[in-house]
């Protein structure tokens, strides 16, 4: 509960950075302009951020016939998540990672890496669906879709500001050249923090799920050492949607790590081997 509403206070703070460059934009009138510029967003996010980012991906969607035993998978820990079986989609990439999407159960759908399904073992696989469709049952695929959607509204709106100079009287160029660096930078940092609450959230249900805590902390642990020796061409391309995926998607290259969506995986890790204690672990479908 502690998480869902830090969750919203962070949205809301999001909103505020869109607004706040709107007042520094127009005035009053262009504060309400924005709030009604984020809201068209949001509204097109939510009935096609899945689309839209599958597409950006270049995910390939799979049939039961052509999944098989993915599909199997997902179908049956679906109806232990007690959830609609989403559309199952591989993605043509040999870094090892998955990701969800929709903008509800009803119309979510899973995507895996070719590497994923080559990396991990059955147990370990299972527990990666399990965090993804945890994500889907607390709808923190729309959420990420939303914030990511403003976080690009408000530094296009900061790139504005610098060429436009500002409104006169309010700061002028200087109020450009800070909303340009400093509004951009805030709204990574909320849309990281948000992440990074749901993904501590997501482990814990997933876990849950599946039924084996430390089948997921395995596969988290394989995925972060493998993901760093290949790169993910269409997350590289589109890096707004590096927080949908398990682990961070995108290369040391840059200053990715500066602003990374997600939280540590050792923590990570760590959380679901004390949440494991001295359970016994069997396989998923025997829990």
């Amino acid at each position: 509960m502690a998480g869902t509403a830090r969750t919203f206070l962070l949205m809301a703070a999001m909103t505020a950075l869109v607004m706040g460059l709107g007042w520094l934009m127009g005035g009053r009138g262009g504060m309400i302009l924005a709030f009604l510029f984020a809201g068209a967003g949001n509204l097109f996010a939510f009935w096609n951020s899945d689309r839209m980012v599958l597409r950006q991906q270049g995910a390939v969607e799979l049939s039961p016939q052509q999944g098989g035993d993915l599909h199997a998978l997902v179908a049956g820990l679906a109806a232990r998540a007690r959830l609609p079986v989403p559309r199952v989609f591989l993605l043509p990439t040999e870094q090892p990672n998955a990701f969800a999407t929709g903008r509800n159960p009803q119309n979510a759908a899973v995507a895996v890496t070719q590497g994923l399904l080559r990396t991990l073992n059955r147990d370990e696989l299972a527990g990666v669906i399990a965090h993804e469709l945890a994500h889907i049952r607390n709808r923190d695929t729309l959420i990420m879709t939303i914030t990511a959607t403003m976080a690009g509204a408000i530094a296009m709106m900061g790139n504005m500001l610098l060429f436009s100079g500002g409104r006169e009287g309010r700061g002028g160029l200087m109020a450009g050249l800070v909303a340009m660096v400093l509004a951009p930078i805030a709204a990574m940092m909320v849309q990281m923090a948000i992440s990074r609450t749901r993904e501590y959230e997501a482990d814990r249900a997933g876990a849950e799920i599946c039924g084996q805590p430390l089948a997921l902390a395995s596969a988290l642990d394989r995925i972060a050492r493998t993901a760093g020796r290949s790169v993910n061409v269409p997350a590289e391309r589109n890096p707004a949607s590096a927080a949908l995926f398990i682990i961070n998607p995108l290369h040391g290259m840059r200053m990715d790590r500066l602003f990374a969506t997600h939280p540590p995986t050792g923590d990570r890790i760590a959380r679901l081997q004390r949440m494991a204690g001295g359970s016994h672990q069997g396989p998923w479908a025997r829990t």
